[in-house]
C-alpha cells in the first residue's frame, strides 16, 4: 500500500500542475473575451482601449517587422545590468552589516534615507550626472533595486538558527565557516524573494528612466505612441514589459525550487525522485 501511494505520488503532482494551467488558461480567455466584448459593443471607446486583436497585429508587426526588437533590447539590457548590479552590492553590503553590528548602526539609517528618496525625482539628476546613454538606467534601476535586496539579505542573516550558531561557536568554527554552513542557507529563501521583488522594481526602474529622457526602450515608445495616440502600440509594449516580468520571475522561481530543495513547496522534481527512491 505504501508502495502505490508512491507511485502515485507523481500522478498527483502532474494532476496539481495541469488544474493550475487549466485555471489559468480559463481566467485568460476570460479576461481577453470581457476585453474585446467591452471594446466592440462602445462600452469603452477604440480611442482609450485596443482591441486585443489590434494589440496581437501591432505585436506581430513590431516584432516580424523588426521595429521593435531594438526597443526590447535595449530595456531588457537596463533592466538586467542595473538588476545585477544593485543587487550585487546589496548582497555585499547586507552581509558585512549582518555581521558586524558596529558597520550596521553607522550605514543602516542611512540605507533607509536614501530608500525614502523617491527614485522618479533621482531620475533627472541621474541623467546629468550620468547622461542620456545607458549609464543613467542602469544607475537607476540599480537604486531601485539595492533596498529589498538589502533588508531581505539581513533579515535572512539574522534568521539563522540559534542553536546552530551556537553549536558553530562552542567548536570554536571562525566566523566564514558559520556563515558558508548556517547563515548563508538560512539567509537564501530570503535572497530568493529579495530577488523576484528586485526584478519587478528593476523594469520599473528601466521605463521610469526611459520616460525622463532616451531614445531607445519601451518606455519611449510608449511615450512616443502616447504623442501620437497610437493605442495599440502602447498595449504592445504593456504586454511585452508584463510578459518580461512574468518571465523573469517565473526564472528565479524555477531556481529556488531547484536550488532550495529542502524547503516545503520546494522542487516537486526533487521531491518526487526522493518519494520515489
Amino acid at each position: 500500500m505504501t508502495e502505490d501511494r508512491r507511485r502515485g505520488a507523481p500522478n498527483v503532482l502532474r494532476s496539481e500542475m495541469a488544474k493550475d494551467y487549466a485555471a489559468r488558461a480559463c481566467t485568460f480567455v476570460l479576461l481577453i473575451g470581457a476585453w474585446d466584448l467591452a471594446v466592440r459593443t462602445g462600452l469603452v471607446s477604440k480611442d482609450i482601449l485596443a482591441t486585443p486583436w489590434s494589440v496581437a497585429q501591432a505585436l506581430w508587426h513590431g516584432y516580424v517587422g523588426g521595429a521593435l526588437w531594438p526597443h526590447f533590447w535595449a530595456t531588457t539590457t537596463e533592466t538586467l545590468l542595473g538588476f545585477a548590479l544593485g543587487c550585487a552590492i546589496a548582497l555585499v553590503v547586507g552581509a558585512a552589516v549582518a555581521e558586524f553590528r558596529t558597520l550596521e548602526r553607522f550605514i543602516y539609517p542611512y540605507v533607509v534615507a536614501l530608500q525614502s528618496m523617491p527614485k522618479v525625482a533621482l531620475a533627472p539628476l541621474l541623467i546629468v550626472w550620468c547622461g542620456f546613454g545607458l549609464l543613467s538606467k542602469v544607475v537607476l534601476v540599480a537604486l531601485i533595486c539595492f533596498f529589498p535586496m538589502f533588508v531581505n539579505v539581513v533579515a535572512g542573516l539574522h534568521s539563522a538558527r540559534p542553536e546552530l550558531v551556537d553549536l558553530y561557536t562552542a567548536f570554536s568554527s571562525g566566523r566564514w565557516r558559520l556563515f558558508l554552513d548556517v547563515k548563508l542557507p538560512s539567509a537564501l529563501p530570503g535572497i530568493f524573494a529579495g530577488l523576484q521583488i528586485s526584478l519587478v522594481l528593476a523594469l520599473l526602474g528601466a521605463v521610469v528612466g526611459e520616460f525622463v529622457a532616451s531614445q531607445q526602450g519601451l518606455g519611449s515608445l510608449i511615450q512616443a505612441a502616447s504623442l501620437n495616440f497610437d493605442v495599440p502600440v502602447m498595449f504592445a509594449c504593456i504586454v511585452t514589459l508584463a510578459l518580461m516580468g512574468a518571465s523573469a520571475s517565473m526564472l528565479v522561481r524555477y531556481l529556488q525550487r531547484r536550488l532550495l530543495f529542502w524547503e516545503p513547496g520546494g522542487d516537486r522534481q526533487a521531491s518526487t525522485t526522493s518519494t520515489a527512491a
